[in-house]
């Protein structure tokens, strides 16, 4: 039984004789799993993983998961409830491959039942574990990371700087689409960037997406898995991370982007890794973690139904003509949220919860389009899916 790979936690371990307000997160989740009556109560679950092995630099990051446990309890609910559980931590096993599987194993229950995992590392390769959780659904699914660096060096075993090979090369494959954002370009290797543009894979640098985190929206909103690393954020504002350099993202960019990911419909897991208490200055980088758990949370609460249909009233079709090709290419917009769409043609899709690919796009890819220039987006996805 999955349950057994979890230490439970509680209010009381966490916080011993303090009181906290009444209107704080701590005194409105459940800790613990739900009984079978209970459980279609809840959509959102705690899982903390207390390893980092897999750490070439930030050991001390294993220790982060009820620090943040403890920041995000004591801030305020929402004006809606968040139907949240806590189910505890995975403890470190045997082996690293043991926690991964652990792990793993905990995101495919959680999935099974329609629980999205809120998973708290640890350090960054646990991702790959969080990966490996879909393997059981046999369905396509997109990933998104938000991370300084892209962790693709070429080691024998698996850590926190080359997890992602394993996830790109991992058999069966199940990845459909991998989406990275805020790298930095003097971190990054050439050909690593000829490597993930060759699988048509999306990677976006630091400069385009700070300050303008609107334009990863659509990104965010086509996820199923989504990790975030806390060295993506500059030092100054997260410390402790022995990963963090002056430049990065702002604190609130990951927390709009947070948001992003719980607002989306098809995000069904979030890991936030690499918090480290051990290089921490007043308590700065914890807090920040539980933040931006806070605001994936609030924008889980205030997710609609925001899916086209064809006899859907919604929406509206835009239909954009390219004269050189004579190709009609047709752009969705919601009415109830003013999100676009863009429809990709092809004659076979086997992608998560879509029975025609409608891509996530952004109203500057219509303006391109109308201009007759073909958004990367929909090239991209168009190669992968011919």
């Amino acid at each position: 039984m999955f349950l057994e790979l979890l230490q439970q936690v509680s209010l009381e371990s966490l916080f011993g004789d303090e009181e906290l307000k009444s209107g704080c997160l701590g005194n409105h989740v459940h800790f613990g799993f739900p009984n079978e009556n209970e459980i279609e109560n809840y959509h959102l679950a705690f899982v903390g993983v207390l390893d980092d092995r897999g750490s070439v630099n930030n050991v001390g990051c294993a220790k982060s998961p009820d620090l943040i446990r403890k920041e995000y309890y004591r801030l305020m609910k929402s004006e809606n409830p968040i139907p949240l559980f806590d189910a505890g931590n995975i403890l470190p096993g045997d082996t690293l491959r043991d926690t991964y599987v652990a792990l793993s194993n905990v995101v495919t229950e959680l999935l099974r039942i329609n629980i999205i995992p809120i998973i708290i590392g640890g350090s960054h390769d646990l991702t790959y574990a969080q990966f490996g959780g879909y393997q059981e659904t046999g369905e396509m699914i997109n990933v998104v990371v938000a991370d300084s660096y892209i962790d693709l060096d070429d080691e024998e075993s698996t850590n926190d700087r080359n997890w992602l090979i394993r996830l790109l090369t991992h058999q069966p494959n199940f990845l459909f689409n991998y989406s990275h954002i805020a790298y930095q370009t003097h971190f990054t290797p050439p050909q690593t960037l000829d490597t993930l543009d060759r699988m048509h894979f999306d990677v976006t640098r630091l400069g385009k997406v700070r300050g303008n985190t609107p334009e990863a929206e659509p990104v965010m909103r086509n996820a199923n898995l989504v990790s975030f690393d806390m060295a993506a954020i500059k030092m100054s504002e997260s410390p402790g991370n022995a990963d963090a350099t002056p430049n990065g993202l702002f604190a609130d960019d990951l927390c709009q982007l947070a948001r992003y990911a719980g607002q989306s419909n098809r995000v069904d897991s979030f890991g936030l890794y690499g918090a480290n208490p051990l290089l921490d200055v007043r308590n700065q980088t914890i807090q920040l973690a539980a933040q931006i758990i806070w605001y994936f949370t609030d924008g889980y609460v205030a997710r609609v139904n925001d899916v086209p249909t064809e006899d859907s009233e919604d929406y509206i079709k835009y239909h954009v003509h390219f004269r050189d090709n004579n190709y009609d290419m047709l752009f969705w917009k919601s009415l109830k949220t003013d999100n676009w769409w863009i429809e990709v043609p092809s004659s076979s899709i086997n992608v998560r919860r879509q029975k025609k690919l409608l891509l996530p796009c952004s109203y500057a890819d219509y303006l391109a389009a109308c201009k007759e220039e073909m958004p990367e987006r929909w090239l991209k996805t168009y190669h992968k899916l011919a």
